[in-house]
């Protein structure tokens, strides 16, 4: 389980960001998820300072975009920051991707918003699902433009730990994905 303690001082010890009292936090290298953002590599800790406080933060790189996310130290753990998903788990996601999708409930307004919630939960697999629905809703008929972003924002999510869990490029991820959806025995 990834654990990351809070209230703590932390420090660039070689390559270790420690708490004061010698507790491991994250390493300089770890390949975490930050939901809704996806995965990325903990690249340091910077010093900054913000409305006249100092903070630390967690340097997240995050490959797919070229983006940076800092991440407060002191709350780590309240947003939901987890470990990526170990290479057993994929064959978890690929069961989710080629279940049945489920029927689409009320207004585009209403599944965006329960699809939005799902996604903010973190889980893998329930990206996965987010990410199958969608893609399937839309083979049928166009989802909306809402429901689309929120498509490409679960596909970020989902390909990212993908390229981690697997140790594939991000190409290789989307043409997996693409393939198990085709395949999918709900897709025609």
């Amino acid at each position: 389980m990834f654990m990351v303690q809070y209230s703590c001082k932390c420090v660039d010890d070689g390559g270790w960001l420690v708490c004061r009292g010698g507790v491991l936090l994250l390493q300089i290298g770890d390949k975490v998820v930050y939901p809704m953002h996806g995965a990325g590599v903990i690249s340091g800790i910077e010093n900054c300072e913000v409305l006249g406080e100092g903070k630390s933060y967690y340097v997240l790189e995050m490959p797919l975009g070229n983006m940076k996310v800092m991440i407060p130290t002191d709350n780590a753990d309240n947003v939901g920051l987890r470990d990526v998903i170990p290479q057993q788990k994929v064959d978890e996601v690929r069961e989710v991707l080629e279940e049945e999708p489920e029927k689409p409930k009320g207004s585009w307004n209403k599944r965006f918003h329960a699809n939005l919630d799902r996604m903010k939960s973190g889980d893998i697999c329930d990206v996965a699902a987010v990410a199958r629905n969608l893609i399937l809703q839309d083979r049928r008929r166009h989802i909306s433009s809402g429901e689309r972003r929120l498509l490409d924002l679960a596909k970020q999510i989902l390909v990212s730990e993908l390229v981690y869990a697997c140790d594939k490029t991000p190409k290789e991820v989307e043409n997996w994905l693409t393939s198990v959806l085709s395949a999918n025995a709900f897709a025609h």
